[in-house]
């Protein structure tokens, strides 16, 4: 999922020469640079063509649908076209600003991008809310027209938003604001986290490094790693505490002019998925909590003779797997030969990513932490980030994001306005290929050793995409309840964050001192409120998926490919039901949990072995 801050960093953990050379994105297939002619000419360009379109268009709408159905089309493919226009610039000055969140020039482009196509894109806004005000019977009978019928599924989602629709001025001013609102306070939280410095050792380190620190084999190193990172977060905290508060508040004003009942119901409408689908897989995950990490927690902790674990052992490698560096061609081979496994297409195109310069591998100063597959527009095609430091994970996390980036080219037929997926099915293929890397790495385990560090580590990853995310979507629901009785202080989050993960965590981990700031680095929060239980439907999605794959006889592939080419065209019931599968089926949830519950079996009889 695309995501578009980035921090500092000091010196690689990992030297080149160990992981080999990291490929850096070639962004000319959407601009030559920041200051080519090209960027100048599309942005007077997006801003006369859309205030064209609003003089041609503005207030004709319905007459259109009833009168002449064909000037409809005509005016929804130039909407789409002046969207494609507008996207090409604010995903390149995104992903410009991704390389050095910390950059003046960079900074400034992405600003003044971001400012130049909110104003353009208020000449359009008219459009989506007078479409909207056509009476149903009317655009019932224009979609019989097969061109605008090509334009049903968008158009359906957009109706699917008219009870929540504002008078147009008022709609109006909450675009032109977002700048200066919503979108400032994520930049500003994206250019401090990309600022901070955390002290490991005598080293400055940044985020990403100190992060990955976490995960390294030696215990003293991930305590140090721990404590420079709540040194760093709590003299942020003031920082932190009022973006968290500023954002949730302007939630709350936005939920309550447009009149969602519940907090998170304006992103389970955008996701297309029903309030109660979402609360039953957050009931079954929580509830499975002591049968998952519970008990997963309450073995590692045995395996590293504890007690318990600390918060920083929480990912910590077991005792004899394996933490050698993987160079980047073995990292890139692994991950196409399991692609190809499943299919030569699926390898086809993740290779494209490698060979064509889609991708930016390396840890270097400025760049985000973490990673993401940006879809741009589909006149171009999609960017992948990573910082590759070598890891296993480091391996899973591309493969992840490969899927995202071929579930992207898939889509991309549909077009800008149907094209994008809604983020329950978005990680559908992200988690399918991490699926697809890891059993056929647990494929060639060659003793009863080998196979348990593996499943210990998928494991792990699951309950990470799992019972962590939906630890977090809790979190989430208790800062926004909580914010509408006032402002809360950093202690009180504190206390919010500490309660949700006793919860999922379990006995086995004891919750260490300064861990109650750890939510200040969560950028889901602040980017995408609520965004985080995408994950756990991805991974639930993909087990029940994957169990039907290994069941399947021959066309499971060319069903899958299906679902991915269907991008946003398509309800998650329609998309599931050719592979006998039901999200609304409580049952549905229950069979994706227990398959973690099965590796956490298998790792109870290899323990006993």
């Amino acid at each position: 999922m695309p995501k578009m801050p980035h921090p500092v960093f000091a010196p690689q953990s990992s030297s080149s020469a160990e992981l080999g050379h990291l490929p850096e994105w070639d962004l000319t297939d959407l601009y030559p640079a920041l200051d080519a002619p090209e960027v100048a000419a599309d942005l007077k360009e997006s801003l006369d063509r859309s205030k064209t379109f609003e003089t041609s268009y503005k207030g004709r709408l319905a007459e259109m649908a009833r009168d002449n159905v064909a000037a409809l089309v005509t005016a929804i493919r130039a909407y789409e076209e002046l969207e494609d226009l507008m996207g090409r610039l604010v995903s390149f000055a995104g992903l410009v600003y991704a390389e050095n969140t910390i950059d003046p020039a960079s900074q400034k482009f992405y600003g003044d991008v971001q400012e130049q196509i909110t104003t353009a894109s208020s000449h359009l806004l008219f459009f989506t809310l007078e479409l909207n005000k056509i009476d149903d019977a009317v655009m019932d009978a224009a979609l019989q027209d097969p061109h605008l019928g090509h334009y049903r599924p968008w158009i359906e989602d957009l109706r699917k938003g008219k009870p929540y629709q504002l008078e147009d001025r008022v709609e109006q001013l909450f675009h032109e604001k977002s700048v200066t609102g919503a979108g400032a306070w994520n930049r500003l939280f994206d250019e401090t986290m990309a600022s901070l410095k955390f002290n490991v050792d005598g080293e400055e380190l940044a985020i990403e490094q100190t992060l990955n620190l976490l995960v390294d084999p030696a215990p003293e190193k991930r305590q140090i790693a721990s404590q420079a990172l709540t040194t760093t977060f709590k003299e942020n905290l003031r920082t932190f505490t009022l973006i968290t508060n500023t954002l949730a508040k302007d939630k709350e004003i936005s939920d309550r002019w447009r009149n969602f009942s519940d907090i998170a119901d304006s992103r389970h409408l955008a996701n297309r998925v029903e309030r109660e689908v979402v609360d039953a897989m957050v009931a079954a995950v929580r509830d499975a909590y002591p049968r998952l990490s519970h008990r997963y927690y309450k073995l590692k902790a045995k395996w590293l003779g504890m007690d318990q674990l600390n918060t920083w052992d929480r990912n910590a490698p077991l005792p004899d797997a394996d933490t050698r560096i993987i160079p980047w061609d073995e990292a890139r081979n692994t991950v196409l030969s399991a692609y190809s496994t499943f299919s030569p297409d699926m390898a086809e195109i993740a290779g494209r990513f490698f060979d064509k310069g889609w991708i930016d591998a390396p840890a270097r100063s400025g760049k985000a932490p973490g990673a993401f597959a940006h879809p741009t527009v589909p006149s171009v095609h999609p960017y992948v980030l990573v910082n590759y430091q070598g890891k296993i994970r480091d391996v899973m996390t591309l493969a992840h994001e490969l899927g995202h980036g071929v579930h992207q080219v898939l889509a991309g037929p549909n077009g800008p306005l149907m094209a994008p997926t809604p983020l329950t099915l978005a990680e559908t293929a992200s988690v399918f290929g991490e699926m697809l890397t890891f059993k056929s790495l647990l494929a060639k385990a060659d003793n009863p050793q080998t196979r348990k560090i593996m499943l210990a580590s998928k494991a792990e990853d699951m309950i990470n995409t799992v019972v962590r995310q939906i630890a977090f979507y809790t979190f989430e629901r208790k800062v926004h309840t909580e914010r509408r009785n006032g402002e809360l202080t950093a202690e009180k989050i504190g206390e919010l964050w500490l309660s949700v993960q006793g919860e999922s965590l379990g006995p086995a981990i004891k919750l260490s001192e300064g861990y109650e700031s750890f939510w200040t680095y969560i950028p889901h929060f602040i980017h995408s409120p609520f965004y985080v239980y995408a994950y756990a439907f991805g991974d639930c999605l993909v087990n029940s998926l994957y169990a039907v794959y290994e069941e399947a006889e021959a066309g499971f592939q060319e069903k899958y490919f299906d679902l991915l080419k269907a991008g946003g065209t398509k309800h998650h019931s329609e998309l599931l039901a050719p592979f006998g599968l039901d999200a609304t089926d409580p049952d549905f949830w229950k069979k994706g949990l227990s398959v973690i519950e099965r590796i956490i079996d298998e790792l109870e009889e290899l323990d006993q072995a």
